[in-house]
């Protein structure tokens, strides 16, 4: 009993409200049908070629920077929940007016824009947890919202893949749907926090958080070390973004008409191993700093991923999904703690936009990238090379961790939160 309580230690003494985000999260992710299946959707459903679909899915990215950006600039002036509040709700009738129509390319137009809409509102959310929250707490927290997202995203795409043959419809009305619910117990339980950012004092051991006058970009001069951790995100969030491009495409030429199932399986497995595996790994790296955490977690995504360039039967497709999990659990209990502990109160909103812009281009050109690549050669050689970019991003990672304390300028360990 003391063993389960000690894994679970890192969630205890929360704010009320990062448990009702927690919830929240839950909620959401039980309805994620459509960002799994979307390469599946364009194909099949819509009938584009597999190179339309990753430049499909890459301008989807780009209309995600500039609603990032001006999500972010609303959450530091306008305030955190109000910007929640809107761009969410109008994902979620997106998602459901998606629902209503025949599939055509107006279902990806919709598709797109609601992804617009939640990225405005992704800083807002990753603001309104670090104002909630101390460094000392603060893994935890993102955390506990990761695993919230996974516990639903265990069970989403299964139904998704289940539902997608003979329900479309269903598949983006319970995406909408579910999204509404989870923005009514934001709504309801979560007070705005913008004014504690604004107000709250910090002593020398959160020197990084100090509010600050200027823009963004006068921080990041201040804080070079965003911008290289930026930028080495984006190799890993490359590679990672082709378990949503490259993956179903192999799936669907190896197993045809179950693969949509098979899909489901495995993204829904990918839920589960967060759901088992989160508290255990958060356990087991609470003593280490968030860039020896990512070197860790990039090697796991150079193993997973490279490994389907020479092992890819169905079993093998599991255990792939199982290794780079495990990196996914990594980077995300580490990235936003990361950033959040180097970024002034001032500017959480619009840091929370500007750096994930970077790293999430990862994401962007992914599939376009990778689409061309399979005009060249095989899905079997482009997994090799998706290894090759997680594995040369883990060495800059690496670097990074080395060279971390003569490009702090404030002298503060912020994996730790302590003053040298």
């Amino acid at each position: 009993m003391n063993a389960v309580r000690n894994l679970f230690s890192p969630y205890r003494g929360m704010p009320r409200e990062v448990y009702v985000i927690f919830a929240a999260r839950i909620i959401n992710a039980l309805g994620c049908f459509v960002m799994p299946l979307l390469t599946i959707i364009l194909t099949q459903s819509i009938g584009v070629s597999n190179q339309a679909a990753g430049f499909y899915i890459s301008l989807a990215g780009l209309l995600y920077m500039p609603a990032s950006l001006l999500g972010g600039k609303l959450a530091d002036h306008v305030g955190r929940k109000k910007v929640i509040v809107l761009f969410d709700s109008l994902a979620a009738v997106l998602y459901i007016l998606a629902g209503l129509i025949k599939p055509s390319m107006a279902i990806a137009y919709l598709v797109m824009l609601a992804g617009a809409g939640m990225a405005a509102a992704g800083p807002a959310h990753d603001s309104l947890l670090a104002d909630m929250t101390t460094p000392q707490n603060r893994k935890g927290a993102y955390a506990l919202s990761y695993l919230g997202w996974n516990i639903g995203f265990s069970i989403g795409p299964v139904l998704g893949g289940i539902l997608y043959r003979n329900h479309l419809a269903v598949v983006f009305i319970g995406d909408g749907v579910t999204a509404l619910l989870s923005l009514c117990l934001i709504m309801l339980f979560v007070k705005e926090t913008v004014q504690r950012a604004q107000t709250e004092e910090f002593g020398p051991e959160r020197s990084l958080e100090k509010r600050e006058k200027g823009s963004v970009l006068a921080v990041l001069r201040k804080r070079p070390v965003l911008i290289y951790f930026a930028i080495i995100i984006f190799g890993y969030n490359f590679a990672y973004s082709q378990w949503g491009f490259l993956l179903p495409l192999q799936i669907m030429r190896d197993f045809s008409q179950s693969g949509p199932a098979y899909f489901g399986l495995i993204a829904g497995f990918n839920g589960l191993v967060v759901m088992l595996f989160t508290p255990l790994v958060t356990k087991l790296t609470d003593g280490a700093e968030d860039i020896r955490r990512m070197v860790l977690g990039g090697l796991l995504y150079a193993l997973g991923f490279g490994m389907l360039g020479i092992l890819n039967s169905l079993p093998f497709f599991f255990l792939s999904a199982f290794i780079f999990t495990l990196g996914e659990i990594v980077m995300s209990i580490s990235i936003a703690p990361f950033i959040a502990n180097r970024t002034p109160a001032s500017h959480r909103g619009r840091m929370n936009a500007v750096i994930p812009i970077v790293m999430g281009m990862g994401h962007t050109v992914g599939p376009a990238v990778m689409g061309k690549v399979l005009t060249l050669m095989s899905v079997e050689g482009a997994w090799l090379l998706v290894g090759l970019v997680a594995a040369f991003s883990t060495l800059f990672m690496r670097r990074l961790e080395k060279s971390d304390n003569a490009l702090n300028p404030c002298g503060v360990e912020t994996g730790k939160a302590q003053v040298r």
